[in-house]
């Protein structure tokens, strides 16, 4: 099984769901630091779209200016270019797998697409 963790190694969250998924044998682990290499709007467009939730769901409040921007009641095309443009708003890890996509907190929730 292949999966891809968009990950901040400052996130605790982050760096434990890293080591489950570096601790099966079973998973090909593609790392994406997401402030270093963000994706696209569309790119989490479609990441939303199969996680089930609404761009805004997948908004990050703590530690980002997002409520005073508006974010949070924004139109999904205004939270995506905004979380694309400045990825810190983007909450993490994120995890896809052919079996679907978790924003992963807490980190056992990959279990649900392992």
């Amino acid at each position: 099984m292949k999966a891809t963790i968009w990950h901040n190694p400052k996130c605790g969250t982050s760096r434990k769901t890293l080591a489950i998924l570096e601790n099966l044998s079973k998973v090909d682990v593609t790392v994406v630091e997401y402030l270093k290499d963000p994706p696209t709007a569309e790119k989490l467009a479609q990441l939303y779209a199969d996680a089930g939730i609404t761009p805004a769901e997948g908004l990050r409040l703590r530690g980002t200016d997002a409520e005073e921007r508006g974010l949070p009641d924004a139109d999904a095309e205004t939270v995506l270019a905004a979380m694309a443009a400045d990825p810190i708003l983007i909450n993490r890890p994120l995890v896809e797998t052919e079996k679907g996509v978790r924003i992963c907190r807490p980190q056992d929730t990959i279990l649900e697409i392992l």
